[in-house]
């Protein structure tokens, strides 16, 4: 589904050698694959979901989406692939103040042509799923972080996307919202049969990844954390 070849991003550098960010990186993950990528700060994980996401361009290599290179795509092109075909979950929760649950889970959708009254249809069955029925209604600013979390993968997902990227979600969580944002975004992408890579320091993530690697100075290793105990129903 995703295949990385060789994946090359450098930074220039006023002087001394430049910043490689992403230096070689070949990795394939499959429909229904979750892959969790480690790294300390400055590895180059979110430079590498930047150049998957086709925010940024590659310097080498191709990024392949289903057989398609979509580091080729124009602006236009790129900007309806990230509206149709991809996810991104970020650290950072971008709501809209004063805007209920629902309209920020549907904001995505409503970017589509089904007009926002279905896209508020569409998405409401995805809030149940993620345990905010009743918090549906409720503004932004009421929601816990973890609430908040949920609605940022509710808009994510709301378009049936082929990939999710996952930078950081449980960053701001405490450790139990972060493992109930790991357990519901493993279960449901499974469910869905979408490709997830989620980029991490949150050991509990190797728990629910049916893959864990290490990103170090822009290159892939394999990496073997000690593996957080995970319910019995995270898989």
């Amino acid at each position: 589904m995703l295949e990385l070849r060789e994946l090359v991003k450098h930074y220039p550098v006023a002087s001394g050698e430049p910043v490689r960010a992403v230096d070689g990186v070949s990795l394939s993950v499959a429909a229904g694959e979750f892959v969790a990528l480690y790294g300390p700060s400055g590895s180059g994980k979110t430079t590498l979901l930047m150049l998957i996401a086709a925010l940024l361009r590659p310097d080498g290599g191709t990024v392949l989406v289903d057989g398609r290179d979509i580091s080729e795509l124009s602006d236009r092109e790129a900007a309806r692939y990230r509206l149709r075909e991809l996810g991104f979950v970020r650290q950072s929760l971008h709501l809209i103040p004063g805007a209920n649950a629902l309209d920020n889970a549907a904001l995505k959708l409503m970017g589509t042509d089904i007009g926002s009254r279905a896209a508020r249809r569409q998405v409401a069955p995805l809030l149940t799923r993620l345990g905010l029925e009743q918090r549906a209604t409720h503004r932004s600013e009421q929601l816990s972080m973890g609430e908040r979390q949920r609605v940022m993968i509710a808009r994510a997902l709301s378009t049936n996307p082929k990939l999710v990227l996952a930078d950081e979600p449980t960053g701001s969580l405490d450790s139990q919202r972060g493992q109930e944002v790991l357990s519901l975004l493993a279960e449901i992408c499974r469910e869905r049969d979408v490709a997830v890579v989620l980029v991490t320091h949150d050991p509990r993530a190797a728990s629910y990844a049916d893959r864990v690697h290490a990103l170090c100075d822009g290159r892939l290793a394999e990496h073997e954390p000690d593996r957080a105990r995970a319910p019995a129903n995270a898989r």
